[in-house]
C-alpha cells in the first residue's frame, strides 16, 4: 500500500471488467488538484508565468486537463505496465494495482504491456471514483482555457464535464490507487 492515495486517469466502458486502451490511461502520483490553478485564474497565474503553474508543473496548450470544481491540473504520467521482479531478475509484461471508487468495490487491477486489462472484481464504473471528474481537453490554438464558461463547474458527481468551445473533449474515469504489486 502506498503511503498516500494515487490517482489514475482511465478510458473504458462503465460496463466492463476488462478490456483494452490502458497504454492511454495516465497516472497521477500526487493529488493532482490541489496543485491546481483555476480556470479564472488561468492568465494571471499560467499563462503570464509561461505556461508554469505555481506548483511548478507545465501547461501544455495543446493537450490540458481540467478537473470537476475547474482547476487545471498537471497531465498524468503514463501508467506503468510492467514491473520488474527481484527475485528473477525479469521484466513481468504486466502490473497490479489495488484499486476503488471509494464506495463498496476494491479490486486488483492488472494491466498489460499491450494496453490490455482486467479487474479481479466489479466493473470500471465499481471501481470510478464518481465524485472525481476529469477531461482532457486538446484543439490547438482555438483551444484555450479562457474559454470556458466558469458557471459549468463544479461539476455533479457522475455527470459529464462541460464542452469548451473550440477544444475537442475526453472524458475520463479517476481511479484512486491504494497500491500496487512490487
Amino acid at each position: 500500500r502506498y503511503p498516500q492515495i494515487r490517482f489514475i486517469s482511465a478510458l473504458g466502458d462503465p460496463k466492463a471488467s476488462s478490456g483494452t486502451g490502458a497504454d492511454t490511461w495516465g497516472l497521477w502520483r500526487d493529488d493532482p488538484g490541489p496543485r491546481g490553478t483555476y480556470l479564472r485564474d488561468f492568465d494571471k497565474r499560467i499563462a503570464a508565468n509561461n505556461n508554469v503553474a505555481p506548483a511548478g508543473w507545465a501547461f501544455d496548450p495543446q493537450d490540458w486537463w481540467v478537473e470537476e470544481h475547474g482547476l487545471i491540473m498537471s497531465t498524468p504520467g503514463p501508467l506503468p505496465r510492467k514491473r520488474f521482479d527481484k527475485d528473477s531478475g525479469l521484466v513481468i509484461p504486466e502490473k497490479r494495482y489495488l484499486v476503488t471508487g471509494a464506495r463498496e468495490v476494491t479490486a486488483a487491477l492488472t494491466v498489460r504491456e499491450d494496453g490490455s486489462w482486467e479487474l479481479q472484481e466489479g466493473t470500471l464504473y465499481d471501481v470510478t471514483h464518481l465524485p472525481c471528474r476529469s477531461a482532457r481537453y486538446t484543439g490547438g490554438d482555438t483551444c484555450s482555457p479562457k474559454n470556458a464558461n466558469l458557471k459549468d463547474f463544479p461539476v455533479k458527481p457522475g455527470a459529464e464535464m462541460p464542452a469548451i468551445s473550440g477544444c475537442d473533449k475526453q472524458d475520463y474515469a479517476v481511479l484512486f490507487v491504494l497500491g500496487e504489486e512490487i
